[in-house]
């Protein structure tokens, strides 16, 4: 008997030893209610009902520790029954990380906001305190337009929507844009019920397009088109806006069906054009500023929000400058005459160079035609010459007007750009901005010299050059100006309306019909000249015809027996 008691004794205190621990280990990793019985400077001594005690650092409760004192409840977190010292391993922030994880799944569960803060920035977003439970904020998930600058977000506290929890992980996923948009929704409700056109509103420019900017009005965007951004002429709306600013709008008008919102900036300010014909009136010469340069204008500001158009013909009485960008840069202060105002249209024309001396006028002035000048040739085109004759005027030679002798294309082949001529001035428009010129007419035409006097209606003595079925080629007198008579012209009677009755170097009177100087030729009519003679005698007889004109006798198709017969009847 006495050799088995040691046996049994130790079997009885293994089994108590198991017994004791036995509801333990349930404990770990649990959140249990202690009670502080000791602290010393640096920690509480907390039981817990084990068979030793924990200890928990006061630092880890923060500023917490100073509501706890010995006698004092508390909840914490059995980590380990016991650690190398055989002592129980107890931890506050983990026992108020399990309290928060469960507000947070009852949050979760009912959709309801939790409280964080925004301590870090991680890979892909940031880092949330929510009261001890660590969440991840994904950078898409931190506001409803993208933020550049998130530092005034750190360290604050706000609402937070859990869009995920996985307690075995330990992971959070929060987003912050879910909260925006429920209250951006919330607050577009309420917006929405109290618009009305002519409100003002503060808004923040959410976009920026060609056309406008894209304005959120706290839940709701208007459009802010680039015309009703500024009274002044802007080229593109990023030069005033950008993304992310903050502006004072005004609606100016409103959709209810659609809830389409159009806004303005400047309508917040005075149209500047009401009262602007107290300001300006047609014909006044004011300064400005240009503001913009196209190809074929210039804009300028005459004061804020009133803009003039110059067009590109009033820029300089001289037609060389035509394109405003070589001779104009935007800033540049000008001084113009108002030419043209249209209120209905806010239209004002602008002219610069009548703000000028016009040199047409001048020139008109200094000369008059018939005078001789010299000038340079600027330009030769299919038509005639360009001479500079002054500063800023070119006047034109035609090419009919270089040669009597000469074709006009082939007078052209005579000439370069650059090369000194002298002219005669044979009219002037200052108004059409015109100088016609003549190289010819410095010398006499040698046509008129060879005609001799010959005029239209003349009876002329001819040689025949040439005979053809078509009529009789001559020439008159000693400088043989040549001339043609048709074969309809060859006689009065048509029997005798025969070329072959005439020879080569025969001479023949015929009436001059009409001259040709361009091409320095004459037509010519023996008809004519024979129904003239008829014509002639019998007005010695007094004849009631010797009225006719001459027209009349070239037309005539009088028989010459009737003609006799009435002279004879006559006497």
């Amino acid at each position: 008997m006495t050799t088995n008691q040691p046996i049994q004794q130790d079997e009885n205190f293994a089994q108590l030893l198991e017994e004791s621990f036995q509801g333990t280990e349930s404990l770990e990793g649990k959140v249990v209610e202690g009670t502080i019985i000791a602290e010393d400077n640096d920690a509480f001594i907390i039981d817990v009902g084990l068979k030793s005690e924990g200890r928990v650092e006061k630092k880890e409760l923060g500023s917490a520790a100073k509501n706890y004192a010995v006698g004092s409840k508390i909840n914490i977190f059995v980590d380990r029954l016991e650690d190398r010292h055989g002592e129980i391993v107890l931890s506050f922030e983990k026992a108020r990380r399990e309290e928060v994880w469960k507000e947070l799944e009852v949050a979760f569960d009912k959709s309801e906001k939790v409280l964080g803060v925004m301590t870090s920035r991680v890979k892909g977003g940031f880092t949330v305190d929510l009261s001890g439970a660590i969440a991840f904020l994904p950078g898409s998930q931190v506001d409803i337009r993208q933020i550049k600058d998130t530092s005034a977000l750190m360290d604050i506290e706000q609402p937070f929507m859990i869009l995920k929890m996985d307690r075995l992980r330990g992971n959070i996923v929060v987003s912050r844009r879910a909260v925006l948009e429920e209250t951006r929704a919330e607050a577009r409700s309420e917006i929405l019920e109290k618009m009305h056109e002519g409100l003002e509103l503060d808004g923040v420019v959410k976009n920026v397009t060609d056309y406008g900017a894209f304005v959120d009005l706290g839940g709701v965007d208007g459009l802010l088109h680039l015309t009703d951004i500024s009274w002044q002429r802007i080229n593109h709306p990023s030069d005033v806006l950008e993304v992310g600013q903050k502006i004072r709008v005004k609606i100016t008008k409103f959709n209810e069906e659609n809830k389409r919102i159009s806004l303005g900036m400047k309508q917040l300010e005075a149209d500047p054009w009401i009262g602007i014909e107290d300001k300006f009136k047609l014909e006044d010469t004011v300064k400005g500023k240009v503001t913009n340069i196209t190809d074929y204008r210039v804009f300028v500001e005459l004061e804020h929000g009133i803009e003039g158009l110059v067009h590109a013909s009033e820029i300089s009485w001289s037609k060389k400058s035509t394109n405003p960008q070589e001779v104009m840069q935007t800033g540049q202060e000008v001084e113009v005459k108002i030419i043209e105002m249209n209120l209905e249209k806010r239209r004002i024309g602008l002219s610069l160079r009548q703000c000028l001396e016009n040199p047409w006028h001048k020139f008109a002035n200094d000369h008059k035609a018939g005078d001789t000048i010299t000038g340079t040739i600027q330009n030769i085109t299919d038509f005639g010459l360009f001479v500079n004759v002054a500063p800023d005027i070119d006047g034109l030679v035609h090419m009919n007007d270089i040669s009597w002798d000469e074709s006009g294309e082939q007078a052209l082949k005579n000439y370069k750009i650059g090369q000194e001529v002298t002219t005669k001035i044979l009219d002037i428009h200052p108004v059409e901005e015109k100088v016609v010129l003549g190289i010819k007419q410095l010398s006499g035409d040698p046509f008129a010299e060879q005609m001799g006097g010959v005029k239209s209606g003349d009876v002329v003595t001819c040689t025949i050059k040439k005979v053809q079925a078509a009529g009789l080629d001559v020439v008159i007198g000693d400088q043989e100006v040549p001339g043609f008579i048709k074969k309809v012209d060859l006689a009065r009677d048509r029997g005798e309306q025969r070329a072959d009755r005439f020879a080569v170097d025969e001479r023949v009177d015929a009436l001059v019909t009409s001259i040709d100087h361009k091409n320095r030729r004459f037509t010519l009519s023996i008809k004519a000249r024979e129904v003239k003679e008829e014509k002639e005698a019998m007005a010695e007889f007094g004849s009631s015809d010797s009225g006719a004109s001459l027209g009349d006798i070239l037309g005539s198709s009088l028989d010459l027996d009737k003609v006799k017969e009435g002279s004879t009847k006559k006497d």
